[in-house]
């Protein structure tokens, strides 16, 4: 198998699993969302450990930590993803996986917003018509529904700043979540126990202590397979299948898990994706016409 190749199972591999959080976070719904967010976070960790220890990579987690600037982007980065994840978690417990879907379809966009804002850069045709467009659809669902899609604004923006957040620290992947996790996980220790405390922690060894040690192991893995696939593809098409995980979100939310999907939503989905089209087929045709970008 080539390496291109393998690059690309590994990606789809992380994707998928990613595109089928909303059927696992399913399982957890009768749980509190805080709740599962702290197991997240201690088995994530965990888990994490052990990878840095069989690869022996903890070296590169203790340079980091004595490295009080770096330190302190990632302590907010760590609290913008534990917002992220919560609120999603939450999302999915209540019948609103479809929102939570259609922030993370705009992510990209909201991407680029900010990196006009922060980092000064400037636009495309083609990204200007995807924006507008991604912004009449938002535009549709408050106006048109009477609806303000405030939580895939807020999983849009979070994962945004995140993401912005984390362009300005030279971690790589499994290091910086490593380093996330560790920053979050005084917190969550002091959580669980309190929840112990109050007699209303739901781990123990049964059906749902599995899911919830899951819930930790499922946030790092596809991102250690994300993480090898970045060195084996080009960010082209890395950037295309983006878009996969989303879609699989709607897709088992609608289908399996019989959220309602109206005409309204059809229309604010159907201008996202156009705009979704627009930048895709606009990144790739401007990268072609540099030779050594080509996929």
């Amino acid at each position: 198998m080539t390496e291109s190749n393998r690059g690309l199972l590994l990606a789809l591999f992380a994707y998928s699993m990613w595109g089928g959080f909303a059927l696992f976070f399913s399982l957890l719904k009768h749980i509190p969302a805080t709740e599962v967010l702290l197991h997240r976070v201690v088995w994530s960790f965990l888990f994490v450990a052990i990878i840095l220890t069989l690869t022996k990579h903890w070296s590169r987690a203790k340079a980091a930590l004595l490295n009080r600037r770096l330190l302190l982007a990632l302590f907010c980065s760590s609290l913008l993803i534990a917002a992220n994840w919560c609120l999603y978690i939450w999302a999915v417990s209540v019948n609103r996986a479809v929102d939570a879907s259609l922030g993370y379809f705009i992510s990209p966009l909201v991407a680029i917003c900010l990196g006009v804002l922060f980092f000064k850069e400037s636009l495309a045709v083609y990204q200007k018509v995807a924006i507008l467009l991604a912004s009449l659809g938002v535009a549709y669902k408050v106006f048109g529904m009477g609806e303000f899609p405030w939580i895939a604004l807020t999983l849009a923006f979070s994962f945004g700043f995140y993401g912005l957040v984390r362009k300005k620290t030279q971690v790589d992947t499994v290091t910086g979540l490593m380093l996330e996790t560790i920053l979050l996980l005084p917190f969550a220790v002091l959580y669980w126990i309190w929840l112990t405390i109050q007699g209303e922690q739901h781990f123990s060894f049964n059906i749902d202590g599995v899911l919830l040690v899951l819930a930790g192991v499922l946030t790092a893995l596809p991102l250690l397979a994300f993480s090898a696939a970045a060195h084996r593809l080009s960010l082209t098409l890395l950037g295309f299948m983006t878009y996969l995980a989303p879609t699989l979100q709607l897709l088992s939310a609608v289908l399996i898990l019989n959220e309602p999907f109206d005409e309204g939503d059809f229309v604010t989905f159907a201008m996202i994706w156009v705009a979704l089209i627009i930048f895709s087929g606009g990144a790739i045709w401007r990268r072609r016409r540099t030779p050594e970008n080509i996929v």
